[in-house]
């Protein structure tokens, strides 16, 4: 049952994928909207500076030219003539085939500093004071380029306003004599140009920029405004930025006619007042002035950030249509992924709810696009018919674990018995000696001896527990001494034949003559060996036999319903093998496999015959597998059974032969003919 906080499969999925998805996609187009920009103002940069540097040598180049023509001019026949009409229609062809664009040229008088011809009326452009070439006399027809004079000129007017086409109007001066009335009469040559003749258009200046010039006293002589047109860096809003970037070109720069400096990395400053970033790329030039004076001129290219960012709008769009076209992809692929991986996922859910239920019979749905969910449906369906065999193994465990409770409590109620029985007679007798209650002192060894046996026999059955709580805990350790098998045989057979008297048993021992001593544990031998002829004489009837035989042998595999004569261990190996074979009441071969089981016994019922607590035929088992051996068996009910002890011999004394008989390849091993029969004790 789900609870009300959780959630489905498919919800989580769809969640986790769009938030996975969406802030990358969204990071991604801001990131590249960012990069487009500082892209598109990097190369504004680049493009201002460029453009700062060709205007600046575009005005180099326009003063030189004026210089030159101006030089040019002085020397021209139509100025020697005292020619009025002559010399006005030279000023006039020399405006019209200037290369740049001439407002106004004059010939001034410099003695009475009138015009004596002009194209622009007869004010003068030139104002001078003194005649400045009168300490510099120059030879007739030779301008040298010192002599020219250049001034600034008031700016343009157009109806009382400042005129945005005509900026950086320069006066360039040069001495002229003519000679008149057989005198000679220094004139100047006037000229007044405007360099910045006309304002960049609005698509040239996103690229190019606009023009603003300052001359080194941080006056602005060019201005895309024409009211900043005269004014200081100083009085203007941005004032500090102004400054900074005027100072920084100002040091850069150096003495000469060219351009010295190029500004690749001016910050961004606003030109308006109303705070609009505008970008500048700047640079300098030098200019020379009237008397050998020389200005520093910074030209600048600037233009608006917007202008600079021309295209990124188109961009941004590109951009939003982009993110919503991967938006709804997105949405769509994460749709579709969501139902192939959850519908799967659901039908195992529902699967694995039906299995919860106990539902039978249906297998889990398999034959999908995934092939790890494919993997996985086979998965549960191993494991649930596991789990299935697990339940039923469990079951039969659970029943075996009933039995095994069961046959504890049959053997904790048997060596209760057990055990009480020894108990109760050693105190009987015990007390019955200490209170004085017999009649003569052989009566009193006779009760004596009564509870010596029983405490032998308590003390055998407690032996018996803790032997075999040490070998299931691994603790129980062999000493391997060479025993003479011999002597060993006939001590065991002597510690039952009490026992056998009374029940008139025959006992016999055979054995090989050529039996040397053998590197065994003396004492878990001779309790094996104890053992099974204990068992034999109590489950021998009165009058039959039990035989002890000790021979060597070699190892066969048992073969099922065949009397096993040889090992079941190794083929190859010579074993010592211990034989006890009784006459008596056999074991039913549906009890077999209880044989061998601690604390188990063939009948464990409260009115079975014989006493006894199930631990001497596992104790012996467990005590031969530690000699690395074995413990095999053959049994027919009311004719006997024969229990075989096989203990590997370290040192073989015989060979083997190996027979072939009917095709069948067979082993026999050659005994030695010899044998020596010995019986002990009959009674009958």
């Amino acid at each position: 049952m789900a609870k009300s906080r959780q959630s489905s499969f498919r919800r989580i999925l769809l969640r986790r994928l769009l938030l996975l998805s969406i802030p990358v996609l969204l990071t991604g187009e801001v990131v590249a909207y960012k990069k487009a920009r500082a892209g598109l103002l990097e190369t504004a940069r680049h493009n201002l500076t460029a453009s700062a540097v060709r205007k600046a040598e575009s005005l180099q180049t326009s003063i030189a030219n004026l210089r030159s023509n101006l030089a040019l001019a002085t020397t021209s026949s139509a100025l020697q003539i005292d020619s009025p009409q002559a010399t006005y229609d030279f000023l006039e062809q020399l405006q019209r085939t200037s290369p740049v664009s001439l407002q106004c040229i004059q010939l001034i008088n410099m003695k009475d500093k009138t015009v004596k011809a002009s194209t622009c009326g007869n004010q003068a452009i030139a104002q001078f004071p003194l005649d400045p070439w009168q300490n510099r006399p120059t030879p007739a027809n030779v301008v040298d380029a010192k002599n020219i004079q250049v001034s600034l000129a008031q700016p343009s007017r157009v109806g009382g306003e400042l005129s945005v086409d005509h900026q950086l109007n320069l006066v360039l001066s040069a001495p002229v004599t003519v000679r008149s009335n057989n005198q000679d009469v220094r004139y100047a040559l006037s000229v007044q140009a405007s360099l910045y003749s006309k304002p960049e258009p609005e698509l040239s200046a996103i690229t190019s920029g606009y023009t603003v010039v300052i001359d080194d006293s941080g006056v602005i002589l060019a201005h895309p405004i024409a009211e900043r047109i005269g004014r200081d860096i100083r009085q203007e809003a941005n004032a500090q930025q102004l400054q900074r970037v005027f100072e920084t070109a100002i040091a850069n720069s150096t003495v000469g006619d060219r351009v010295t400096n190029q500004q690749e990395s001016l910050e961004p400053f606003p030109f308006e007042e109303n705070g609009a970033e505008w970008m500048a790329g700047g640079s300098t030039i030098q200019v020379s002035l009237k008397n050998g004076e020389s200005s520093t001129w910074v030209v600048l290219a600037a233009t608006s950030v917007d202008s600079a960012l021309y295209g990124l709008a188109d961009i941004k769009q590109v951009l939003i249509i982009l993110t919503l076209g991967l938006l709804t992809a997105i949405l769509l692929s994460t749709l579709y992924l969501t139902r192939d991986l959850a519908r799967p996922i659901e039908q195992l859910s529902e699967y694995a709810l039906k299995i919860r239920q106990r539902f039978d019979g249906e297998r889990a749905p398999k034959n999908f696009k995934v092939r790890e969910l494919n993997y996985l449906a086979e998965a549960l369906d191993n494991m649930v018919e596991r789990l299935e065999e697990r339940a039923s193994e469990l079951e039969s465990a659970w029943q075996e674990a009933q039995s095994a409770n069961q046959v504890k409590s049959e053997f904790l109620a048997t060596t209760s018995h057990e055990l009480r029985t020894p108990l109760n007679g050693i105190i009987g007798c015990v007390r019955l000696v200490r209170d004085g209650f017999c009649d003569s002192r052989e009566e009193e060894l006779e009760f004596l001896q009564q509870a010596d046996k029983s405490a032998m026999h308590l003390l055998q059955i407690i032996n018996d527990l803790l032997d075999i709580a040490k070998i299931e805990a691994g603790k129980a350790e062999l000493n391997l001494q060479p025993i003479d098998i011999r002597d060993l045989c006939q001590e065991c057979l002597k510690m039952v034949q009490p026992t056998a008297d009374l029940k008139r048993l025959k006992l016999t021992l055979h054995f090989n003559t050529d039996l040397d001593r053998v590197p065994i544990d003396n004492l878990r031998v001779r309790q094996m060996v104890i053992n099974l002829l204990s068992n034999a004489v109590k489950f021998t009837p009165e009058g039959g036999t039990v035989s002890l035989v000790a021979r060597i042998g070699y190892g066969y595999q048992l073969v099922q319903d065949v009397r096993p004569d040889r090992s079941p261990i190794n083929q190859e190996t010579t074993y010592l093998c211990l034989e006890v074979e009784d006459s008596g009441i056999g074991i039913p071969k549906d009890r077999w496999h209880l044989l061998f089981r601690p604390f188990q016994q063939i009948d464990s019922s409260m009115t079975r015959k014989h006493e006894g607590t199930g631990l001497g035929l596992a104790l012996t088992k467990r005590l031969a597998e530690m000699h690395g051996g074995t413990l095999s068996f053959w049994s027919v009910p009311d004719k006997g059974s024969t229990f075989r002890i096989w203990l590997p011999w370290l040192e073989p004394k015989v060979e083997k032969q190996k027979t072939d008989v009917g095709g069948t390849a067979t082993e026999t091993s050659l005994e030695p003919s010899t044998r020596k029969i010995e019986e002990l004790g009959t009674r009958g």
